[in-house]
């Protein structure tokens, strides 16, 4: 009979780590008990990061007495006392192999379900002084699960473990674990895994999006999402056939290539990065949204002239027609879907930030779309209001059209046209508005404007998960745990610089020489205060996935599962040459 060996708490607290400092929950110690286990907790018990630990749907880690004397015997260390792991419950018997998913067990006065296993992250790893802990667990299918509780109640350890009812479909830990983290997925597995009712929401919504993926036959994460067939690797030459001034302050430059072969058609509100040799060296990186209709016969993008900006400078004032423009292929999620869809849509934009959401506007006027469609825009006058007309004329073709522009140095008195309202765009301009809250919003400008605007949206009544942003500087870190992290402006790593292959951080606007000093391209980014993305470290969650835009990377170690074509998974990757990194 399965039995309750030891029971486990710990509170939160901060625990150095590489120079910063990390709060976490996962320092467990045995108690006597008996304890209260109720729906968020046990009693004298807490975890440090809710995103992926704790809550109603994981109240209780579970592990296993075997899989510690596995662990011991694999790492040969005799210092694996119960708890080490950051589970609640060190249990006798529930292997992962056996345990399904939905199964529900007794425990002293208290009923548990069994909600997902453990969450792959860096911390076992810390507690254990293993990194490469993560990894294991998953690669040896020993994870262990988190519980949820059903029924409130005292445990202790020595209670037996009686199950009351097995999971839908009898899908084990193991298998559920493997599904997601490892490759070679079976697609009847996955379509039974979104059928248990007491998955993880954010598990289920994993398998889910990879039964689209199969269903599309794309991969997850592939950066060129819905582009044709043709998209070439690394950069490729095109010619610039015009420069057009939209006003004073930006430039069109439309680009085809140079034996006028079509281009892959890309979709509306993705960007192009542009790499410029003669601008500077090393040559600078930007990206750049196609502002015009999705084409297959030339590309359109648009520059705003900046006062001290290197590139911009040197566009406006060195390009001229028959140039050539070293360019990576259409990419991006910021997408306006192509299908049925009949909600409505805002379209959401600050001065220049207009260039990705016009494509969707003539993506739409092209389509002659029924939708309820807002365009809302800001710009500081109307001599700044770049592709006024454009705009215009493309919202006059619409039947359900509403156009909306401010101006913030315009006065009550100017001569504005009827869609024009002089002021600032902010929370009590959108509720005048009366926008939609059904709606679909695509929100593009500077940071502050895009915070802004998401605030007053969701406070009017709209779903924040149906807001989409752009954003060309860094993404959002995803550090869990890390505490009184400054961010500061990207930077050459302290010390010598490197004498390895050159890594270009596109989004960080940053090119420097690689170190041996660093064991991966992620250590070297964070050296760099490069804002990064990572959960396990180790190369399972793929959360440091990251588009490659040029060159090659080993690993060491190697992923459980190859990082997604176009992408590299940056915390187990080292450059083999010159890498140019969306990031």
């Amino acid at each position: 009979m399965p039995h309750l060996l030891s029971l486990n708490i710990g509170l939160p607290k901060d625990v150095p780590w590489q120079g910063r400092t990390v709060h976490t929950g996962i320092f467990k110690y045995p108690v006597a008990g008996p304890l209260m286990v109720r729906t968020l907790n046990i009693d004298g018990d807490g975890q440090g990061d809710l995103e992926g630990h704790g809550g109603d749907i994981r109240a209780v880690l579970v592990y296993q007495r075997q899989s510690y004397d596995f662990w011991r015997r694999y790492l040969g260390r005799d210092d694996l006392e119960y708890g080490r792991f950051g589970e609640n419950f060190t249990v006798d018997g529930l292997p992962d192999d056996e345990v399904h998913i939905g199964d529900r067990y007794r425990i002293g006065d208290a009923e548990f379900e069994v909600t997902q296993p453990r969450v792959t992250c860096f911390r076992v790893g810390m507690r254990l002084g293993e990194p490469q802990m993560p990894a294991l667990l998953v690669a040896h299918h020993r994870p262990g699960f988190y519980f949820r509780v059903i029924t409130e109640g005292h445990v202790r350890a020595g209670d037996e473990i009686v199950r009351t009812r097995p999971g839908r479909h009898r899908m084990s830990v193991a298998t559920i674990d493997a599904l997601l983290y490892l490759p070679d997925r079976d697609i009847d597995q996955l379509r039974k895994a979104v059928d248990i009712p007491a998955l993880s929401p954010g598990w289920q919504a994993s398998f889910r999006d990879l039964l689209d993926a199969a269903a599309t036959r794309s991969p997850v994460g592939a950066p060129l999402p819905g582009a044709e067939p043709g998209i070439w690797p690394g950069f490729r030459p095109l010619r610039v056939s015009r420069v057009v001034a939209e006003n004073a302050a930006v430039l069109s430059i439309y680009l085809e290539t140079e034996d006028h072969r079509p281009l892959p058609r890309p979709q509306s509100g993705q960007y192009l990065t542009v790499r410029l040799p003669g601008a500077a060296h090393p040559p600078p990186i930007r990206n750049y949204s196609l502002s015009a209709a999705p084409s297959d016969s030339e590309y359109r993008i648009s520059v705003k002239r900046e006062a001290h900006g290197v590139v911009s400078t040197y566009l406006h004032t060195h390009l001229r027609a028959g140039a050539l423009l070293e360019v990576a292929s259409p990419r991006g999620d910021f997408v306006l879907p192509e299908g049925n869809d009949t909600s409505p849509v805002i379209l959401l934009s600050a001065g220049i930030g207009v260039t990705p959401v016009l494509a969707m506007l003539h993506t739409l006027a092209a389509a002659r779309s029924t939708r309820d469609i807002w365009w809302v825009h800001t710009a500081r006058s109307a001599a700044e209001h770049t592709f006024a007309d454009e705009a215009h004329q493309l919202l006059s073709s619409l039947i359900h059209g509403h156009e909306h522009v401010f101006y913030t140095r315009e006065s009550s008195g100017a001569n504005l046209s009827p869609t024009v309202t002089p002021g600032r765009l902010d929370h009590d301009a959108l509720a005048a508005l009366d926008l939609p809250t059904a709606a679909t919003v695509y929100l593009c400008g500077p940071d502050a404007f895009m915070t802004a605007m998401r605030e007053a949206l969701t406070e009017l009544g709209l779903d924040a998960t149906r807001i989409h942003t752009e954003l060309f500087g860094s993404r959002p870190a995803i550090n869990p745990g890390l505490t009184g992290i400054t961010r500061a402006v990207p930077h050459p790593p302290p010390g010598p610089p490197g004498t390895g292959p050159r890594i270009a951080f596109t989004r960080s606007g940053l090119t420097l020489p690689w170190s041996d000093e660093y064991a991966t391209v992620l250590e070297f980014a964070e050296a760099c205060e490069v804002p990064t993305r990572w959960s396990c470290r180790t190369g399972v969650c793929h959360t440091c996935q990251t588009p490659i835009l040029a060159g090659t990377v080993r690993y060491e170690p190697r992923p459980l599962e190859p990082a997604a074509p176009g992408t590299v998974l940056v915390c187990c990757a080292q450059p083999e040459t010159d890498l140019i990194l969306d990031l």
